[in-house]
This record gives C-alpha cells, sequence and structure tokens, in this order.
C-alpha cells in the first residue's frame, strides 16, 4: 500500500485529513503525519499513525519526513507573508523524495483572484508548476467555521457585521474540504488536475444572519459596513490589524464574486452533499 502524507497535522485541516484517511480505511501505518511538534499530535501516534517531526522553515526536517512518502498533501502554512518560502521547503522535498503525487491547498479561483490571501498562493502555484513534481490543486473557497465560531458574538449583538454587501460565498466545512484531500490522496490519477471546492449551497451573509436567528430563535441582522469602518469595527472587537485587514478585504473579494463557484467538484470528491449552513449551524449551536 502507498505511504500517504499530511503535513500541519497539529493544525485543524491537516487533522480532520488524517481523520478522513482513517474513515475511509487507510491503514494508520500508512499515514504519515507531520507537526513541528510532535507532542502536539500523540494522540495520532497513539492510534498507530507514522508521527514525524516536520518545520515548513527546515529543510532538514522535511527531508527526513518525507523518506519513503509516496503521496502527500501540503497544507498551507498559517504564517501569512511567510508562506511561499515555507511551500517552497516542502515542495523541494517531495521533489527529492520522488512522490508520485503532491496535493495543496490553494484557495478558490486563485489563478485569477484579486483577494490579499491569493497572493502567496499564486506563488505557490508557480513554484509547483515549475517543479517537476506531479501535482493537484485543490482551491478551497471560505471555511464555514469562519462564521460558525463567531456565534456567541452575533448573537450577543444580534448583529453580522461585514463588507461582502449582496455577495455569495461557497462556504463549506474544514470537514468537507479535508474528505476532498483525503480522495485525491487514497488514488486515483489527479496530477495536472485543478479543482475549484466550495459548499452546494452558497449564500449571502444577509442569507447567514437570517438563517442563524431563524434555528437560534433570536434576532440577528447583517450590517453592511464600509471597508474602512468593518476594519475598525474588527480592530475594536481585539484583531490585530493586519488581520483586520486581511478580513475585510476578503469580504470584499467576496463582494466580488471571488469565493463563489458553481462547480460541483468537492461533492463529486467526497460522494455526497456539502454539509449545508443550517446543519452547520445546529452542530455548532448543540
Amino acid at each position: 500500500m502507498p505511504t500517504l502524507l499530511v503535513t500541519g497535522t497539529s493544525g485543524h485541516l491537516g487533522r480532520l485529513i488524517v481523520k478522513a484517511l482513517l474513515e475511509r480505511g487507510t491503514a494508520a501505518s500508512d499515514i504519515v503525519a507531520t507537526a513541528r511538534t510532535i507532542e502536539d499530535v500523540a494522540d495520532l501516534a497513539a492510534q498507530g499513525v507514522d508521527v514525524r517531526k516536520a518545520d515548513y522553515t527546515d529543510p532538514g526536517s522535511l527531508k527526513e519526513a518525507f523518506v519513503g512518502v509516496d503521496r502527500a498533501v501540503l497544507v498551507s502554512s498559517s504564517a501569512v507573508g511567510e508562506r511561499v518560502e515555507h511551500h517552497r521547503n516542502v515542495i523541494i522535498a517531495a521533489a527529492e523524495a520522488g512522490v508520485e503525487l503532491l496535493a495543496y491547498t490553494s484557495i478558490l479561483g486563485a489563478d485569477t483572484a484579486h483577494l490579499a490571501l491569493a497572493t502567496e498562493h499564486q506563488a505557490t502555484e508557480q513554484l509547483l508548476a515549475e517543479s517537476d513534481v506531479p501535482h493537484v490543486l485543490l482551491r478551497n473557497s471560505w471555511y464555514l467555521e469562519n462564521y460558525t465560531e463567531q456565534l456567541a458574538v452575533a448573537l450577543e449583538h444580534g448583529v453580522v457585521l461585514g463588507s461582502a454587501g449582496d455577495g455569495r460565498v461557497s462556504a463549506a466545512t474544514r470537514a468537507d474540504y479535508a474528505s476532498a484531500a483525503a480522495a485525491v490522496l487514497s488514488g486515483g490519477d489527479h496530477a495536472g488536475t485543478v479543482y475549484e471546492l466550495g459548499g452546494d449551497e452558497a449564500f449571502t451573509l444577509g442569507e447567514y444572519a437570517a438563517e442563524l436567528a431563524e434555528i437560534s430563535g433570536r434576532q440577528v441582522i447583517y450590517q453592511d459596513l464600509p471597508l474602512d469602518k468593518y476594519v475598525s469595527a474588527l480592530v475594536g472587537a481585539g484583531v490585530p490589524a493586519g488581520f483586520a485587514q486581511i478580513l475585510a478585504d476578503s469580504d470584499r473579494g467576496i463582494a466580488r464574486g471571488e469565493l463563489f463557484t458553481t462547480s460541483n467538484d468537492l461533492t463529486r470528491l467526497i460522494g455526497r452533499p456539502t454539509i449545508s449552513l443550517a446543519q452547520a449551524l445546529r452542530d455548532a449551536l448543540a
């Protein structure tokens, strides 16, 4: 059986990809889970997963982690501003190991997006194109958790703030994106393929607020703000200024339609409908 490596498994998405592989019947011993600090993934080791240290900033650790690996998924680094160098190190390690497939978790429509967040994804996709590593692009839209993890604030104040206007976002849960990555990693000829991944049911932030109000039984409205005022509101709520700018810029991307897709790639890869906004809200409120 091929050896499958997942990077960044101390983070949300990487850990969920390992879980999805196990649920698909992949033997734990055929999965390599990497993390900068292996103590953070001790629970995976306890399940029989091969846990290896791999630091995106340490090429030596990456080279050792990729020994004997057949297929891998590069979960994009969380260090915005440093991602390109981090990803370059992983791509080099994968090339030296001779992996037969490297999947990369990019962003929806990366080749045409104007989002600030898309810049480093675009650069990474270019690195992959220039490499001799067979690769597949998993271009993820927004996470539903970007909204459901903020429910307490929305319910406390009765308002969802944003700058997305009437733009629609094809958000899906991390678990659905993880299932897609696991499907690609598990087999099949995916090299050279670009998957545009998003939830089946796109929604506006106004529709999100209305859905939250209906399910919670509380009054919640959406208040659309000019970009500068939204940034100020985020900073006032304790969000670091740089990250507030990124979040606001992403909302403007939603307004331009950059996180919306009519592709059914995600559903096709996971073999079922994606988890709906209503279900995600019910799960989060429970």
